[in-house]
């Protein structure tokens, strides 16, 4: 019996390894991505950038323990090149350029099984008159370590916009107090839905300057109710 025992409890010392290792493991990759992009985290978990000099300043807040790490921190990195790229540029003005990316975490069902969100806000402005605000959202099925997008989201051959539109619209009116002239050849488009978050109750869809309306509206985000989307949700 000796010889089983031990092996038994070898299996059990690798097993507990194996799992220590997995809980770490989404922690540490945060933090190494913090790390890369010239970043500190702090006590709960969110990892802050901050580069400043004459040519530009730049602020990046997100959390680290969301699952697809790489995808997210692989954005913030594509983001950050081409605004310094921009920066250095000859015959840039009205210097320093500024980019402020700043993280909102949303989450849906048990921490076991269901959604991850996260939702950045960006604010750049290369020098001139009118500075940018767009959304960046990402998402995660945790049951099926997989993102999820908006096509996803939904039953196949479903038609989500007929039910959102009308919501939509409806709530950025409320929000505006004015009755906002959103064409259907946009608000029926799916191109204009990609950034949303996961709650739930509801699903938050965010819409960068002008890409719903004319840019003067700025940066505007509307919640559905789950439930009036239910019948049509994968």
């Amino acid at each position: 019996m000796r010889p089983f025992t031990a092996a038994v409890r070898a299996a059990a010392v690798v097993l507990a390894a194996t799992v220590m290792a997995g809980l770490a493991s989404a922690p540490a990759g945060g933090q190494t991505a913090c790390a890369e992009l010239g970043g500190a985290v702090d006590p709960d978990q969110v990892c802050r950038v901050h580069v400043e000099n004459p040519t530009y300043r730049l602020d990046y807040t997100f959390p680290t323990d969301y699952p697809d790490q790489q995808a997210l921190t692989a954005y913030l990195r594509q983001t950050r090149d081409g605004f310094i790229n921009v920066a250095e540029m000859p015959g840039s003005w009205n210097l320093p350029y500024v980019l402020d990316a700043k993280a909102t975490s949303y989450r849906s069902g048990p921490d076991d099984g269901g959604t991850r969100s996260v939702v950045f806000e960006v604010y750049e402005n290369v020098g001139g008159a009118h500075p940018q605000t767009w959304y960046k959202a990402f998402n995660w099925d945790v049951a099926e370590k997989a993102p999820i997008t908006f096509d996803t989201l939904f039953k196949p051959d479903s038609r989500p916009l007929d039910v959102i539109f009308p919501l939509v619209r409806a709530e950025v009116n409320r929000q505006l107090g004015v009755d906002v002239p959103i064409s259907p050849a946009d608000g029926l488009d799916p191109a204009k839905y990609q950034e949303f978050a996961l709650t739930d109750d509801s699903v938050i869809f965010f819409f960068g300057q002008g890409q719903l309306m004319p840019g003067a509206g700025g940066a505007l985000q509307a919640t559905v109710p789950r439930s009036a989307i239910a019948p049509m949700l994968a």
